[in-house]
């Protein structure tokens, strides 16, 4: 195709924003209409200085602007009707994690993908990070079993509190982030999940009944390797050592260190989320009398890309993935067995039980 991708651009918050900014600054797309439901679209406009056509409604946008690209940044209940129609409109997709709701939802959006020969692309934002790239790399180097330990709480408040609830209409959050993190455990352990055990607290009224805000999970994989991932969100979560990202095995342990990032007040700033800022790396070697035989090394990654330079690296991804042709067979099937392990994770805080695979 020698024009640019007319791409349509639903839901105009955060990562909708960030992405759209990214297809706004990249020769090879054309937005051709931003939908939302309420003002976001007209804020995102006036932000890139553009006159992008506004729509509203999704199937109104997807038949008056004809895209050969959809990117989907709503919430997660809506995503497997809107990525299979715009699949069966002859669409690629580009789709924020989670895939779906839903296991099985998430499994319809592949087939359809299959059916209708498209890609689809999933915002794993973190596979694009050359800093976490390198953390798992470091991670290859410590031997089995691993100890994988990380956390992202969110002392949210004012808009993020609001979209925090609306996202708990349909997710907790070990699930929503989980998958982030569960994805990365998966890259470093290579390794299959053999059982997962979990605990939530609903900390606030503002929630669904049957939902929780605050929740742990600790999932064992078949090489004796073992992980922790907590996550909460809202007013009353403690902003103290929110952002723990730390793995040791026999050899060693290696660290993200985000001294700026990782401080207090910092943990609702979504810049802070993938900031790494520095890698620490422990040597276990010990000399006849115990003391260690190598000192710790840093690993500056200062100049890594910010929260924009890596939605722009999502998408160079999926423009290649397009014109390329990528067999993205792997890239769904992390995608979907990251989330199922996350949803185990959901079951087990619900039924106080541990969930075996």
């Amino acid at each position: 195709m020698s024009r640019p991708f007319k791409i349509l651009v639903v839901g105009c918050g955060n990562m909708g924003a960030s992405h759209a900014t990214s297809y706004h600054n990249m020769p090879e797309f054309e937005i051709c209409g931003l939908v939302a439901r309420g003002e976001s679209k007209v804020k995102l406009n006036e932000k890139l200085g553009s006159n992008y056509p506004l729509y509203d409604d999704f199937e109104l946008g997807l038949t008056k602007s004809k895209p050969d690209a959809v990117c989907i940044s709503t919430y997660p209940d809506t995503h497997e009707e809107m990525a299979i129609k715009a699949l069966e409109n002859g669409c690629h997709v580009f789709i924020e994690k989670p895939l779906a709701d839903i296991v099985e939802g998430s499994q319809r959006i592949i087939d359809a993908a299959k059916k209708a020969d498209k890609k689809v692309v999933v915002g794993y934002i973190l596979r694009h990070h050359p800093s976490w790239e390198r953390f798992i790399k470091e991670a290859h180097k410590l031997g089995k079993p691993l100890v994988m330990r990380m956390n992202l709480n969110q002392q949210s408040h004012g808009f993020m509190w609001d979209v925090h609830k609306n996202l708990m209409k349909s997710l907790s959050p070990i699930v929503d982030c989980g998958v982030h993190y569960i994805d990365v455990m998966c890259q470093m352990t290579r390794s299959k999940p053999v059982s997962v055990s979990a605990i939530g607290a609903r900390l606030t009224d503002e929630i669904p009944i049957d939902n929780y805000n605050y929740g742990q999970l600790q999932i064992r994989f078949e090489d004796g390797s073992v992980g922790w991932y907590e996550a909460g969100w809202g007013p009353m979560i403690s902003d103290n050592a929110f952002f723990i990202k730390d793995v040791f095995g026999p050899k060693g342990a290696v660290s993200i260190v985000a001294k700026s990032a990782g401080s207090v007040g910092k943990s609702d700033d979504v810049d802070s989320h993938t900031k790494t800022e520095s890698i620490k790396v422990h040597h276990s070697d010990l000399d006849g009398k115990n003391h260690f035989t190598k000192k710790d090394f840093w690993i500056d990654m200062t100049d890594e890309p910010d929260h924009q330079g890596l939605c722009d690296r999502e998408q160079q991804y999926f423009l290649k993935a397009i014109q390329e042709n990528i067999d993205l067979t792997d890239h769904l099937e992390d995608a979907i067995n990251s989330l199922k392990i996350a949803f185990a994770c959901d079951e087990s805080v619900k039924s106080g039980k541990t969930v075996f695979f």
